[in-house]
């Protein structure tokens, strides 16, 4: 996993660490501003090194599903990805963002270590198929209106253009009005596919809609999915960290404070290695 600036320019691999490594994909939900973000890839870099776990740096630089059209959405393509490419180089860890377009990706990948294919948009064919062409590894969401074995059509669009460097991301099931659900079997019945599996923890607390002209969301069962899904066989964490959930202008009912977040990859840590301890 690239640790270094050099490294940071490593293909980053379908399974971050090795085939025995739980793995991070963690940064705030979207790029405020270049010191934020900058700041907060070195904080969480630090604490992931501290507690050894393989991590990638995610923020979007646009967020094209909002509730409301008054809704920020971030500093756009172009000064979106030259502060992920100075994340990139300047902090030396791989950085991932969503593209909702087939005109963002090449520009995307040409920075982009991971791309990543959003929830709303994981049957858009021309879009993952695109990603796809790039080679570059890809992390795309089940959406919440999937089985997931239902993920095995999108897997096979992917398989199909050459590229086998996929992760598949559980992040809840409508359930109804204003709710999600996370039912923990989809973690092994993704994992039937072939490729790790991650549980997104921030948008698995989502209450879409809920707030209004905005998503509410339940931070305090962030920590309880993210524990469930790794006993369930979740092979990564993908997590919005925030210096102060509180203040930031998208998903801050579904943040986690960056203070929280050594203690929960050490609980994480600790499930994952009994996991796989000699029976």
């Amino acid at each position: 996993m690239p640790t270094g600036k050099k490294d940071a320019r490593t293909k980053v691999s379908p399974r971050p660490g090795g085939p025995a490594a739980l793995f991070l994909i963690a940064g705030p939900c979207v790029i405020e501003s270049r010191a934020q973000t900058l700041g907060l890839a070195r904080e969480i870099a630090a604490i992931a090194a501290r507690v050894g776990l393989p991590f990638i740096f995610k923020a979007s630089f646009d967020k094209a599903n909002r509730t409301s059209v008054r809704s920020f959405r971030g500093p756009g393509l172009s000064a979106g990805l030259d502060i992920l490419r100075e994340v990139r180089e300047s902090v030396g860890v791989p950085v991932l963002s969503d593209v909702h377009e087939t005109s963002q990706v090449e520009r995307a990948a040409e920075v982009l270590d991971v791309l990543q294919i959003p929830a709303f948009l994981c049957r858009q064919t021309d879009l993952v198929l695109a990603a796809a062409r790039t080679g570059k590894p890809l992390n795309i969401k089940k959406g919440q209106f999937l089985a997931p074995g239902d993920m095995a059509h999108v897997v096979d669009k992917i398989l199909g253009t050459g590229n086998a460097s996929i992760l598949l991301t559980e992040r809840g099931t409508t359930f109804g009005y204003h709710d999600l659900v996370v039912d923990m079997r989809s973690i092994p019945e993704m994992k039937r596919l072939g490729f790790p599996v991650v549980i997104d923890a921030s948008h698995s607390v989502q209450k879409p809609g809920g707030a209004g002209a905005a998503s509410g969301g339940e931070r305090r069962f962030i920590s309880v999915l993210a524990r469930a899904a790794v006993a369930a066989g979740a092979d990564g964490l993908f997590v919005e960290v925030t210096d102060d959930p509180s203040q930031v202008r998208s998903d801050k009912d579904n943040s986690l404070s960056i203070n929280d977040l050594e203690s929960l990859c050490l609980d994480l840590l600790r499930i994952s290695r009994a996991l796989r301890e000699p029976k």
